[in-house]
């Protein structure tokens, strides 16, 4: 009996610690604490004229804002779960999006010059995000590194493999009590 009581602690400590291994993180926290501040981001289209904006054609891409920024060492390895917005890179078969940047706004990399390295993730995913969904924002969760990878879109200073990936839903305080 003692030896089953031991077993179910041994158990539930083990998934307890799985669960806290997952990091919500912010972007903000990609950036070192001494790192010099990041320039605000580039102003969005107006969302009127988005639908002429993709339409047009490619012109030269927009050059990066700091291609090369600091990182954070001490969040490689981790596992987090983060917000963002996909740029695509691959389309497979299934017109799923299985390798794509994700950044923290909306229109980042898209005829605007891409934010600083250190403000993109480069990830890669088995399942993907159809291609029809990559407008809103979403969640991945998955083992971040420490490690740049170069784009026609930008450079990255992390990457992450994504374990799931999700729709991002703002639930806030005061939205909850006005239902």
């Amino acid at each position: 009996m003692r030896k089953l009581f031991w077993i179910t602690l041994l158990l539930c400590s083990v998934n307890t610690v799985f669960a806290a291994e997952l990091r919500t993180l912010k972007w903000e926290e990609m950036v070192p604490a001494d790192a010099p501040p990041l320039p605000a981001p580039a102003p969005l289209h107006n969302l009127n004229q988005l639908a002429d904006i993709l339409a047009e054609e490619s012109g030269p891409a927009a050059e990066q804002q700091h291609p090369n920024a600091p990182i954070v060492p001490e969040l490689d390895g981790l596992k987090v779960k983060l917000p963002g917005y996909i740029v695509p890179l691959t389309i497979d078969d299934n017109s799923r999006i299985t390798e794509f940047l994700l950044v923290p706004y909306f229109g980042a990399c898209i005829h605007v010059p891409p934010p600083p390295s250190n403000q993109i993730v480069y990830v890669t995913s088995e399942g993907g995000v159809a291609l029809g969904d990559m407008w809103q924002p979403y969640w991945i969760e998955g083992t971040l590194s420490v490690e740049s990878f170069s784009s026609d879109m930008g450079d990255t200073g992390y990457r992450a493999e994504a374990e799931q990936i999700y729709p991002y839903v703002f639930d806030s305080p005061a939205i909850k009590k006005n239902r």
